[in-house]
């Protein structure tokens, strides 16, 4: 188990690369909002800054170059996005699932980057008051993360036949099934971490059911004609990525012994 875990940020660095590279190539796209995170209005020079600062990013994390730092400021980009792009849109919408679900998804990732910089040495200097004010952010990241969990689990229900319709007719147990399953481990998995209660394994079993995901069902879409041109099919499919690798972070962070 701890082999796999341990490929939480090399999975985590890729999903970022990926998002670099994917606004890089749709930087000049005349959608009003580019479909790719961190979701920069459809202006050329924005798109391209973002994705050069997340190719940079990704490259670091992979690495293990200059990780920490790399992480944290990876995080407060993504709540950026969340605060300036789209809480705006959840205060006008409150009700649109969609919409609350890029929000969430965007915080996910800050805090799958702030639990990547909690789990690594803070250098020299980490008494000073700006220093533990950062790392009680940083320390932020598992609660910011169960909370969107919890968030993805609730809006599984609000939106159930939509669901339901998502998850390929092949898999045994049917739709209805596997939709009460995903919407019940989001908020059991939330709950856990939150709480710190088995936390470790909650976390470890929610990376396998993203990773899941990306092989069975968002695989098959971005590999599929005309959905490859789709960048939200893309995306999509590197937050599930990104969201497992986060996961996989956390479980790696907690030491086995420790694991209430």
């Amino acid at each position: 188990m701890d082999l796999i875990l341990r490929q939480g940020r090399l999975l985590f660095a890729l999903s970022i690369a990926a998002f670099g590279v994917l606004n890089l190539i749709w930087a000049r796209t005349t959608d009003p909002l580019l479909p790719v995170i961190p979701w920069v209005p459809g202006h050329a020079a924005l798109a391209y800054a973002a994705g050069a600062a997340l190719l940079a990013a990704g490259i670091c994390v992979a690495a293990n170059f200059k990780t920490r730092v790399a992480a944290t400021l990876l995080g407060f980009l993504f709540l950026l996005c969340v605060v300036n792009l789209q809480v705006p849109n959840v205060v006008a919408s409150p009700w649109d699932v969609g919409v609350r679900t890029c929000a969430f998804e965007t915080l996910a990732m800050c805090a799958s980057a702030w639990m990547l910089a909690a789990g690594l040495p803070s250098g020299a200097g980490s008494r000073s008051r700006w220093s533990r004010a950062l790392n009680w952010l940083i320390g932020s990241g598992r609660y910011l993360f169960a909370a969107s969990m919890i968030v993805f689990g609730v809006d599984h229900y609000i939106v159930f036949n939509l669901i339901v319709g998502l998850i390929p007719s092949w898999i045994p147990g049917g739709g209805w099934f596997w939709t009460h399953v995903t919407a019940l481990a989001f908020i059991a998995a939330g709950l856990s971490i939150a709480f710190r209660w088995l936390d470790r394994c909650a976390a470890a079993l929610l990376g396998m059911m993203f990773m899941l995901w990306v092989l069975v069902l968002h695989g098959p879409r971005v590999l599929s004609y005309p959905r490859c041109l789709n960048p939200n099919e893309w995306s999509s499919a590197f937050i599930a990525l990104g969201v497992c690798g986060g996961a996989w972070i956390l479980a790696w962070s907690i030491p086995a012994r420790s694991a209430k």
